[in-house]
């Protein structure tokens, strides 16, 4: 019997083993959701009535002592079933009637508790299906009946669906074949009968409004060898004797699995098709039993899906990927089980990046998966893929799909760089699916592989659901509690784009549901702000965003329901917003080595301190090409990776990266370059062992390198030596304990007059070689010859029919002096020792030489000797016999330059054995690590590029065949040929069709968007894709496309750039071969400005549809220094009329406008500080008018005062001088004066002091400088600088050159009063002190006329200095105006006095008539 509904919980220990168990368990479950669900049907027990009677009789007392009554009469009759049941029977109709009101209100109460908790929260109970028991395999024999058992939980109760091999099965297509049951939350699917079509993996699909999950299972069916009584067999168990059943595999103790026709390491390209497959072989053979087939990736067992199927035909193993993408790349097994035995075969299949429609896109992510789920986000990641396009990954997008659905949506505006994050804004309960995007400078690339479907659930929440029985007691209907604070807050995870944080639910939490507020507050503050104030959050986990990077804050939660909001939890410790994984560090110690002739095995030493390491991506390129590709698209774990699909012969170099969510660490350093190359081998044997140089105790061994290398380069010579004794060789003994890299080594700590004999062994990467032949015997003693040992190591090269190259080392033993040349001496084969000739008259002192003249067919002998000043040494040891003629297939090197203006010698030989190897070299020595060249191998082919062809290029260049006779050839660079290569690869410079112009974008006059670039050159066959957000788009009426073959122009017009233009715009262009493209992105603050500028266009052409200013007001200081306001106006008629305005003040202008000109002027004259103010025009008729507004106010004015005052600084005329009568005036005329011109006067550097004596003024349009009775101080060089506000403007006079005029002219230095008043008959006496050099001579005027001394008029001049005036007895006639003049060579001046003489009776009488005047006046 089932306890009522309530919302306490009574946690279970776990979910119980068996059968019955889970079935009652399931049971009352439904029942539970049933009472929630309806309204009717609600049986209880005599306990649950009992409780119910207790919780009702809280509201009546009446009831309350109904209920006592019956307790205690059920106590009393509890003795048997029996007397219960009697009880019962014999209720009055009272009784019953009673409780059935009780229960009626109960179930009132029931209801009001459910729809309150209900909307409260209505998905309390709703969670998506979970397999409580997933469906188990089983191996069954034919015959045998299967069931398969799951349970599942789930609100609403899921419907399962069953499949085999991903095909709903139809029960009524086979009736009797499959039963399928569903009961109490167990469901089953029983397969009768089973044979062998029935081996299959079933699944069982749960499904409801809150998502889907899926359980798999597989059945084999066994078949048995030989007969057998079918009566033996029933459902589900096998009586079949023990003797019979030996092993469920077959009777055979011991088998052979082979693979035919294996599948090889692949290469494919995401979105193709593939298939892996190989043919299985087993012995011996056991009919109608098939082995088990098992695929593997990275060790991984795989299953079929939607990207991958398996077949097995009966002999042949097939994998298929229908949709191939990086996430299917790594090493694929095949492993074949029969019984206990199994052999399995592995290869490697690579999946390269699709081609991106954008050239330069990112590639697309990879492994994207859904970490967390509950029901606020779900926490999405994924792996950075290996390509970023040649320019960074920005972050990356991330969209979501909701199931069922094809609506794709972003989850974030800005690009992520860390590779997790929580998408938010999901509906509960739904299911979604994910894929990523990465975005660099150029566009997006592709979208990643969506994940698998995650429904919007919280674990937390579902498991609490499952785990617990809801019991009913009276505590339901008490008041609600307020929750208390939430435990163990932490910060789970912290990335610069957010922070993700967890705790625990409290432990008083009520009996409802709870939600949760979020509180943040940069830290060392105590200004909390709640994050989620709009949308409590329903799971004890958040995701925050938009917290500024590098801050630091602290964060704390409460808890809420309908009793209110409770107290907060303990705050976080502080957290700084930002990246807390770091990215790892570069791999190092990167070691490649050879595998295969198309791989190398590229080992390296891990990332310290990596942490959450994702793997590594191993990039290739060819050594010197500077392009680099990726050797794997999904990170590999470990330190060693195998690179496949290099080129044979190819030398590469090889880097390592390490990845984490947090992104891609540096590049390691690069490797060692390493030729392509299959597993190499010893060298042969040495030969050709000749004695250098002998000692008393020492000898000088030289030897010929092996004719056969080992397809690697000889490491080093081990040498061998052994006495010989009367003809009998002795032990062999080790020379060298440490390899010799020289083809000569001096072997120490012999016996004089010993004779020994030798043998070589050359050593490779693969190991030691066989030793050479046997030496003959050479005897230890001591050369005493001043002359040079022989060359040795000689080698013919560039065999043709008229001329050799023949090469040698310089001799070990160089004698008592250094060498100082050689001589080449040759003779026909056959000819007498007699007919050697030399080649060279005069030594020459390279170690190589171009023989020529020789003929063809004849069999040639060389031998070289040394020279130094002692001598010529003994002759080297012969090269040859070599036959001179050009042998069928020769080649010759051949010098090419490219499309690109690349310029490289070429060379192919047709007679390479499969370890030969291209050896270049100038002037035959090696250029292997020449930084001015390049060389690249490949098969038989080989190309030595100049990097940058010079004079420093000069040369002989060479190239040799090893392991080979002694293929080569040459070719001479020379000053002629170098010009010649210069000249014709600037005239192959065509890489691509070559742009003028990039695509760029220009607003036009009607605000029309026009997209534009412009190539070159096309031609008539020249095509153009234009593409928008990787789409190609069309002529229509919103695009309008127009191709100038002529002048290479490419345009695109929109009329109207809106919102939904915003992307990346790129034009490709195909001409021929020839390919290009130009890429335009419009996002962001780059396209609102432009959207804004077209807006501005469109209005200023409507404006200039009427009368409109073309260039607004301006101002101008003209020549005068006047101040011209001007403005040049467009479409005008005979109607317009033109306005001036200050400060809004219409401003009468005399003159009327003719607009002739287009221009309109205002001028202002001697423009000054009352001229300030703002100045407007007005332009109108009747389409519209048009204003142009200048301010001349502040800092405006300023600027204009500026020019003003500059413009008058610049009109100021050259200092002059004036001589006046108080002394010397230094002037300037300007155009006008204005205060803002500030004038300072300098004299000789020094600022001039001003006094009474030196004065500074303006006078009209003059500025001076006064110099009062100037002495020879005076003298000397005068500045005048006008000082506009930014610059000072300077005149100069030199007052030096002209210092007698000036300074010895003759003055009057004082004396002489203005005017004299004297009464008459009085005496007159003026002194008058003159100057000048000469002294000056003195004269005397009255009234403009000469006057001369006599006895009533005295005039003295003394000393030349002092003039005296003296009139005895003045008169009414001595009256006047008097002057004094003086005049020396350099100058005269005048000294004008009045005098004045007075009558004393003649002033008493008219003061008597002034007084009766007076009088008459006051009466």
């Amino acid at each position: 019997i089932l306890p009522l509904l309530c919302f306490s919980q009574k946690h279970v220990s776990g979910i119980t083993d068996t059968e019955e168990e889970r079935i009652k368990e399931a049971a009352a479950y439904i029942a539970q959701r049933n009472l929630l669900a309806k309204e009717e049907g609600i049986t209880t027990s005599k306990q649950s009535t009992a409780s119910k009677q207790s919780m009702v009789s809280k509201q009546s007392t009446a009831s309350r002592q109904s209920m006592a009554s019956k307790q205690s009469m059920v106590s009393k009759q509890a003795t048997s079933t029996l007397q219960q049941e009697e009880t019962f029977e014999k209720k009055s109709r009272k009784v019953v009637i009673r409780e059935k009101a009780e229960r009626l209100s109960l179930r009132k109460t029931l209801e009001e508790t459910e729809a309150y908790h209900a909307k409260l929260n209505e998905d309390h109970l709703l969670h998506a299906p979970e397999f409580i028991i997933k469906p188990r395999s089983h191996t069954v024999w034919e015959k045998e009946n299967v069931k398969l058992h799951c349970s599942i939980a789930g609100w609403p109760e899921p419907r399962v669906t069953w499949y085999k091999n991903q095909v709903p099965i139809n029960v009524h297509a086979n009736p009797g074949k499959y039963i399928i049951e569903s009961r109490y939350g167990m469901h089953t699917l029983e397969i009768n009968a089973c044979d062998f079509e029935d081996t299959a993996q079933y699944r069982a699909s749960a499904m409801n409004v809150k998502g889907e999950l899926s359980a798999y299972a597989s059945v084999v069916v066994k078949r048995y060898k030989g007969e057998f009584d079918e009566t033996r067999f029933h459902a589900g168990a096998s009586t079949m004797p023990l003797s019979f059943a030996v092993t469920p595999y077959g009777y055979a103790s011991k088998f052979e699995i082979h693979f035919d026709d294996k599948f090889d390491v692949s290469f494919g390209r995401e979105g193709e098709t593939m298939s892996l497959g190989c043919r299985v072989v087993i012995t011996p053979e056991i009919k109608h039993f098939q082995p088990e087939i098992q695929w593997y990736r990275n060790g991984v067992p795989l299953s079929p899906s939607k990207w991958v199927q398996t077949l097995w035909s009966g002999e042949r193993a097939t994998l298929t990927f229908s949709h191939l993408n990086k996430e299917d790349e790594g090493l694929y097994t095949i492993r074949v089980r029969m019984g206990e035995y199994y052999e399995q075969y592995s290869a490697y299949v690579f999946v390269r990046d699709a081609d991106a429609e954008i050239e330069g896109a990112p590639a697309a992510p990879l492994d994207v998966k859904c970490l967390e789920a509950n029901k606020d986000y779900i926490i999405v990641s994924w792996k950075q893929p290996a390509v970023d396009g040649g320019s960074p990954i920005l972050g990356y997008f991330i969209d979501k799909c909701e199931v069922g659905t094809d609506s794709w949506s972003q989850c974030n505006d800005t690009p992520v760089k860390f590779a997790r994050f929580p998408v938010t804004g999901l509906i509960e309960g739904r299911s979604y699916i994910f894929r990523v995007r990465a975005v660099n400078k150029t566009g997006i690339g592709f979208p990643s592989r969506v994940s698998e479907p995650v429904a919007a659930l919280d674990p937390a929440e579902k498991a609490r659901l499952k785990k617990c029985v809801l019991l009913m007691c009276a505590c339901c209907f008490s008041e609600g509690i307020v929750p208390g604070p939430p435990t163990d807050l932490s910060v789970t995870e912290a990335t610069r784009s957010y922070v993700v944080l967890s705790w625990k639910p409290p432990r008083q939490r009520g009996h409802e549901g709870i939600m949760y507020f979020v509180e943040k507050c940069e830290a060392g503050t105590e200004n909390w702000q709640r994050v989620n104030t709009e949308l409590p959050v329903k799971s004890p986990r958040f995701a925050l965003f938009d917290l500024a990077e590098g801050k630091s804050y602290c964060f704390r939660v409460r808890c809420s329901n309908s009793a209110g909001v409770g107290e907060p939890s303990d705050a976080t410790e502080v957290t700084v917003v930002g990246d807390k994984l770091d990215i790892p560090k570069a791999p190092g110690k990167i070691v490649p080595s050879r595998n295969t002739d198309t791989s190398v095995v590229v080992s390296w030493e891990e990332s310290t301190d990596a942490k959450e390491l994702v793997g590594y991506y191993i990039e290739a390129s060819v050594a010197g090409s500077g392009k680099w590709e990726p050797c794997n698209n999904n990170p590999v774990k470990g330190s060693r990776f195998t690179c496949h699909g290099l080129v044979t012969g190819q030398s590469y170099i090889f880097r390592v990266r390490a990845v984490n969510a947090a992104g891609l660490s540096e590049y390691s350093q690069d490797s060692e370059a390493i030729e392509v190359k299959a597993a190499i081998a010893p060298p042969s044997p040495p030969h050709d062992i000749t004695c250098l140089e002998s000692f008393r105790d020492s000898m000088v061994l030289g030897w010929k390198q092996p004719d056969k290398i080992g397809g690697a380069e000889i490491t080093g010579y081990y040498v061998n030596y052994r006495e010989v004794i009367d003809g009998v060789p002795g032990k062999w003994r080790e020379a060298n304990v440490k390899a010799v890299s020289e083809e000569a080594y001096k072997i120490s700590n012999l016996k004089e007059n010993m004779v020994y004999q030798f043998q070589v062994a050359a050593m490779n990467m693969a190991g030691l070689g066989a030793p050479s032949a046997v030496s003959e015997c050479f005897k230890c003693e001591e050369w005493t010859i001043a002359v040079p040992g022989p060359p040795h190591s000689l080698k013919c090269s560039e065999v043709r029919k008229d001329s050799l190259v023949l090469q040698w080392k310089p001799p070990v033993h160089s004698g008592r002096t250094p060498v100082t040349g050689y001589f080449v001496d040759v003779k026909e084969a056959k000819a007498k020792e007699d007919q050697w000739r030399g080649l060279n008259e005069a030594a020459i002192k390279n170690v190589y030489l171009k023989v020529r003249g020789l003929k063809e067919g004849v069999s040639y002998v060389f031998r070289v000797r040394a020279i130094n000043q002692v001598g010529v040494g003994k002759p080297s040891d012969l090269a040859g016999p070599v036959v001179a003629e050009t042998r069928t297939g020769t080649k010759e090197v051949v010098v090419n330059v490219d499309d690109d203006g690349v310029i490289s010698l070429n060379f192919e030989c047709d007679q390479m054995t499969p370890k030969s190897e291209f050896t270049w070299s100038k002037d035959y020595v090696s250029t292997e690590d020449s930084p001015r060249l390049e060389v690249e191998s490949k098969g038989n082919k080989t190309k030595m590029t100049f990097k940058d062809l010079g004079m420093d290029d000069l040369g002989i260049y060479s190239c040799d065949v090893t392991d080979t006779d002694g293929i080569a050839s040459s070719y001479l660079i020379d000053e002629e040929e170098l010009k010649r290569l210069l000249a014709l690869s600037h005239d192959h410079k065509f890489p691509t069709v070559p742009v003028k112009s990039e695509l760029a974008v220009e607003i036009l006059e009607k605000g029309q968007v026009r997209f534009w670039m412009q190539a070159e050159k096309l031609s008539g066959n020249a095509k153009v894709n234009y593409i928008f957000n990787e789409k190609e788009i069309f002529e229509g009426p919103k695009y309008k496309m127009h191709i100038d073959r002529n002048t290479g122009i490419i345009e695109m017009f929109m009329e109207k750039l809106q919102d939904e233009d915003e992307g990346t715009y790129t034009f490709q262009l195909q001409d021929g071969k020839a390919t290009n493209h130009s890429t335009v992105v419009l996002i962001g603050d780059g396209k609102n400005s432009l959207q804004k500028e077209a807006e501005f266009q469109r209005q200023e052409w409507i404006r200039k549809q009427g009368p409109h200013f073309a260039e607004y007001l301006s101002w101008e200081v003209t020549g005068e220094c006047n101040v011209l306001l001007k403005c040049k106006v467009a479409n005008i008629k005979k109607e317009t009329h033109i306005v001036w305005y200050k400060d809004e003040r219409e401003i009468s202008v005399d003159e009327k406008h003719d607009f002739k000109d287009g221009i309109c002027t205002l001028l202002i004259t001697e423009f000054s500080k009352k001229d300030a103010g703002i100045y407007e025009v007005i332009l109108k008729d009747d389409r519209g008018k048009d204003k142009s507004r200048l301010k001349l106010v502040d800092e405006a004015f300023k600027e204009l005062m500026t020019e003003v005052c500059k413009k008058i600084a610049l009109s100021a005329t050259d200092l002059k001088i004036q001589s006046t009568a108080e002394g010397i005036r230094l002037y300037s005329f300007v155009t006008y004066y204005v205060e803002d011109l500030k004038v300072n006067w300098s004299h000789n550097g020094t600022a001039v002091r001003y006094s009474d004596r030196v004065k500074t003024g303006v006078t009209g349009e003059q500025i001076w400088l006064q110099i009062n009775e100037p002495t020879p101080n005076d003298k000397g060089k005068y500045i005048m600088e006008l000082f506009d506000g930014k610059t000072g403007h300077q005149k100069t006079v030199d007052l030096s050159g002209q210092g007698k005029q000036l300074f010895y002219r003759a003055r009057v230095l004082g004396g002489l009063p203005d005017v004299v008043t004297i009464q008459e008959g009085k005496a007159l006496n003026l002194t008058c002190n003159v100057w000048g050099d000469p002294p000056p001579e003195v004269s005397w005027l009255k009234n403009e006329k000469a006057l001369a001394s006599d006895d009533h008029c005295n005039l003295k001049f003394e000393a030349g200095k002092t003039a005296y005036f003296t009139i005895n007895g003045v008169s009414t006639a001595d009256s006047g105006k008097y002057g004094l003049v003086v005049k020396n060579k350099y100058g005269s001046e005048t000294s004008d006095f009045t005098v004045s003489v007075f009558i004393p009776e003649e002033e008493a009488r008219m003061a008597a008539l002034e007084a009766q005047k007076g009088g008459k006046k006051a009466k």
